[in-house]
């Protein structure tokens, strides 16, 4: 873990998504965090010790979900896959699947196996999953503010991790889709071994890019302000929280942080440092990972 030092800075960006808004000045205590994102290697310590099965490996519950065919019951996971050519980009559905059988030891379905990415991040995570590693690990997950803290490196209102330009000279300072989305893809096609590009100015690798990451703050539709509610958003339930979950559905969602290598200028300019993502407790992705936390007081 890489031991991060308090202080304050401007949290947000008014330049990108309305989500992001508004820029607000935080303050953050010193806290530890992960220098990379758990792998697989680690994950698999993790379910050797305790034998945890993850949501993923698990069949939906019938009862919570009486729409569902019995083949759409079978545990799985969503799975990116990649079109033939240029599709609408306003349907998310054209390039996400439901795989059964896709879980974080089969990645892309059970065919697929991680004995060749073991360094990779671990996918296929639900909320739920790494709560269970981060408390294993002795620790907890970072909250929105503490991840976006840590993710800017020491740069206040950067755009990016590492400035205000995507690709500084032309090169990718981040696992991110360079070329057409979602069917041309000149990078690395899926996700990268954690460390393989630079470390931000806090000694930390992946903070944007690569795979989102889990954050202990339910989401809203904006940044709440601690002035605007005595409810605080990465403790407590809240009404926007549960008004975000699905239709007919009482999952909430949490806040994702950091962007993936899914991200693309054209579709989701999201690899930066202010960006965040909603999503359901319940769901896990090809795209999806974590890292955890740790208060600094206990090491003290």
């Amino acid at each position: 873990m890489v031991l991060i030092p308090g202080g304050a800075f401007r949290m947000g960006s008014t330049d990108f998504y309305p989500d992001e808004q508004p820029v607000h000045e935080r303050e953050v205590p010193a806290f530890l965090i992960d220098r990379y994102e758990v792998t697989n290697a680690d994950f698999a310590a993790f379910v050797d010790a305790t034998g945890y099965v993850t949501v993923a490996e698990k069949p939906l519950d019938a009862a919570v979900f009486p729409q569902l065919s019995a083949d759409e019951l079978l545990p799985g996971s969503m799975v990116f896959t990649p079109t033939s050519g240029p599709v609408d980009l306003r349907n998310w559905r054209n390039w996400w699947r439901w795989q059964p059988g896709a879980s974080w030891r089969h990645p892309q379905g059970p065919d697929s196996t991680i004995d060749d990415r073991l360094t990779h991040p671990v996918v296929h995570v639900a909320y739920a999953d790494v709560s269970a590693y981060a408390e294993w690990a002795g620790g907890r997950l970072p909250t929105e503010v503490e991840h976006e803290y840590a993710a800017r490196g020491g740069l206040d209102g950067a755009n990016f991790a590492w400035g205000d330009e995507p690709y500084p000279g032309g090169v990718p300072q981040a696992n991110s889709w360079i070329g057409r989305f979602p069917y041309d893809n000149q990078g690395w096609g899926g996700t990268a071994p954690v460390g393989s590009y630079a470390a931000n100015g806090f000694g930390l690798f992946d903070m944007t890019g690569n795979v989102w990451e889990w954050t202990t703050d339910y989401y809203t539709p904006r940044h709440i302000r601690l002035s605007d509610s005595p409810v605080d958003p990465g403790r407590r339930m809240n009404l926007l929280a549960t008004a975000s979950a699905e239709p007919g559905f009482e999952i909430p969602r949490r806040v994702l942080k950091g962007g993936s290598h899914l991200c693309s200028p054209e579709y989701c300019l999201r690899f930066r440092p202010a960006a965040r993502s909603p999503q359901a407790e319940d769901t896990g992705m090809s795209h999806i990972g974590f890292r955890v936390a740790r208060d600094a007081e206990r090491d003290a």
